[in-house]
């Protein structure tokens, strides 16, 4: 049984996929299969991975029609016989000890899942890349310590990504866990994250960045524009989902209500501007429902944010124009906080701890971090 098994799920990713099967056969953990998932592809990204299995028989390959990204997933997964299972995006990629460090994490500490921080990067015309540094979660005492989500409810909070870490893949057999599969759909790693994380007792965060996401392939479903609706009815699959286990639904609805409002706003900011009006009528019609219900909690949304769904029960538009002004500020927060997490990072590498090579990094990010602030207090 190899150590931990990756799931490749590929469609048309030509100009990407080298990068990310090199980072795969490149890992210092050897004991691995990659499964990949070639869903249809009408570039050549089967023939890469053709070739990349020609030469590494930890390599294989899934063939079929096109049927979307959660049925590609769950190929995957069906196929995969590691001990643990990862999943990479093919415009990705990943550091090259990734995969040996959250596998010796995870059997040392006996986890369902583990997940690490990881950077977004975009490359520019230059050809140069702009990484991010993107924290699992803001708050410190999440990480390093196994925790069940069910004790604290913060952990839901964390960011909605499936990739950045492992599960054991017995954990995801024991629940049927798997991805939802609607044709033509988006953003069904949602309802996959939820799902591990309401039935997960051991779940374990590393504040070190091993995964590398990229935020400038066109083709990516987070720059769709005209799938309004994709992202309500992933919160639809998983409605359903807490339905049918109503000890989540009773204890995590509240949580459901919280993620779901964010996700709706990303949506927002994504759709076209041609249907965002449209869009809004169904955000608030779902979010009346769920107070009509008493489903929504103030509780798990901050004072501010709670201010805003209110807003939201009454008045649509009075709502977009008061959730941009609430953005502004707290995007200027998120700034801060992400350069102060990059130059925690950079002061626990071994390049730092060395000598003074990187100093200029660390001085230029506490230069960042000092500029935000004062124009947060303008």
């Amino acid at each position: 049984m190899p150590k931990v098994s990756v799931v490749v799920p590929t469609y048309n990713v030509e100009k990407y996929l080298a990068e990310c099967m090199d980072s795969l056969l490149g890992q210092t953990l050897q004991d691995m299969e990659f499964v990949c998932v070639n869903d249809g592809s009408t570039d050549s990204s089967l023939e890469i991975l053709k070739q990349y299995a020609a030469k590494d028989d930890r390599v294989k390959i899934l063939d079929g029609p096109n049927g979307g990204y959660g049925k590609a997933m769950n190929r995957g997964l069906d196929a995969c016989t590691g001990e643990y299972v990862g999943i990479l995006e093919p415009d990705d990629y990943v550091k090259e000890d990734m995969y040996e460090k959250l596998y010796r994490t995870a059997k040392e500490k006996n986890l369902d899942i583990i997940k690490a921080d990881f950077y977004r990067f975009v490359t520019g015309e230059d050809g140069k890349r702009e990484f991010r540094y993107n924290r699992l979660t803001s708050v410190d005492s999440l990480y390093g310590r196994v925790i069940d989500p069910k004790d604290e409810l913060d952990m839901f909070k964390a960011l909605m990504n499936t990739w950045s870490g492992i599960y054991r893949r017995s954990f995801l057999e024991e629940h049927h866990i798997r991805h939802n599969e609607t044709p033509g759909a988006s953003f069904q790693d949602n309802g996959f994250w939820f799902q591990t994380f309401c039935f997960a007792k051991r779940i374990y965060f590393v504040d070190r960045p091993y995964y590398r996401n990229r935020r400038d392939n066109p083709n990516s479903s987070v720059h769709s524009r005209e799938k309004v609706f994709c992202m309500n009815d992933e919160y639809a699959f998983i409605l359903d989902f807490l339905n049918a286990h109503p000890e989540f639904k009773k204890r995590y609805m509240g949580i459901y209500n919280f993620k779901r409002y964010h996700n709706y706003i990303a949506a927002l900011y994504r759709v076209g501007e041609e249907y965002r009006d449209m869009y809004m009528e169904r955000f608030q019609k779902e979010f009346l429902e769920a107070d009509k219900n008493d489903e929504l909690e103030a509780e798990v949304f901050t004072p501010e944010e709670w201010e805003l769904v209110k807003i939201l029960l009454r008045d649509r538009h009075a709502y977009v124009y008061e959730e941009r002004i609430y953005r502004v500020g707290i995007e200027k927060d998120w700034e801060i906080e992400r350069l102060q997490a990059e130059l925690e990072n950079v002061k626990g590498s071994t390049s730092y701890k060395v000598g003074k090579a990187v100093m200029c990094l660390p001085c230029a990010l506490k230069e960042g971090i000092l500029r935000l602030k004062r124009r947060r207090e303008e």
